[in-house]
């Protein structure tokens, strides 16, 4: 069976890569013995749309041109965090019979003989409408928390050489601070509150999180 990897991951930069992904991935093909014809690499934001992502565009066109069996993603929101087109991409994948594995959460699309299984229509849904509420929802609040932050007097920006108290460095970052009580990593509270994972970290040491 042969397969084709796609990773993905949300900044532009130097500070995140898709290293990780792939070795997962790779691994597990070795472990199903799966030959990986071909590895996609983007880094975009999940926000975007599937059509403004190139590289996913040309993995799904890929998969379809060269008969591929199976895409390994490393979680469904690497296919995108807007439920709709989440849905619509998976669709495509049924339609063309190609399989899905996403190893998050340990699922594959298609069972052995190539068919749906019956409870994966309402499990995609469910994952990736999650996906995109918690998105929509830290970004409400970290924004109604930035808000009530200038009502109160504070200001984002700052004078060169100055500094902010801790005080308003919580109140500021106080969804930050939040996620990473819960537990969640620097990369994910990045991608969540919309600031950089060097913000994050920042954060993270200064408040001994």
């Amino acid at each position: 069976m042969n397969a084709v990897i796609y990773a993905r991951v949300s900044s532009t930069t130097d500070r995140q890569n898709t290293e990780r992904q792939v070795e997962d991935l790779k691994k597990y093909a070795d472990y199903k013995g799966y030959e990986v014809i071909h590895v996609f690499e983007e880094k975009i934001s999940g926000a975007k749309k599937n059509t403004e992502r190139k590289v996913l565009v040309e993995a799904l066109d890929y998969c379809e041109t060269h008969h591929i069996d199976i895409l390994l993603v490393s979680e469904l929101s690497r296919l995108g965090r807007n439920a709709f087109e989440v849905l619509e991409t998976v669709k495509h994948l049924v339609d063309k019979n190609i399989n899905l594995y996403m190893q998050k959460e340990q699922f594959t699309l298609l069972d052995d003989k190539g068919d749906t299984s019956m409870f994966a229509p309402i499990m995609i849904a469910t994952l990736s409408t999650c996906a995109q509420l918690e998105r929509e929802n830290i970004k409400f609040r970290l924004n109604s928390g930035r808000q009530l932050y200038i009502e109160k007097g504070g200001k984002l920006g700052r004078k060169e050489g100055s500094t902010k108290s801790t005080e308003q460095k919580a109140e500021e970052y106080r969804q930050v601070i939040k996620e990473l009580k819960r537990g969640i990593s620097v990369r994910k509270t990045a991608k969540l509150c919309d600031v950089s994972p060097s913000t994050v970290q920042r954060i993270k040491a200064e408040f001994n999180l």
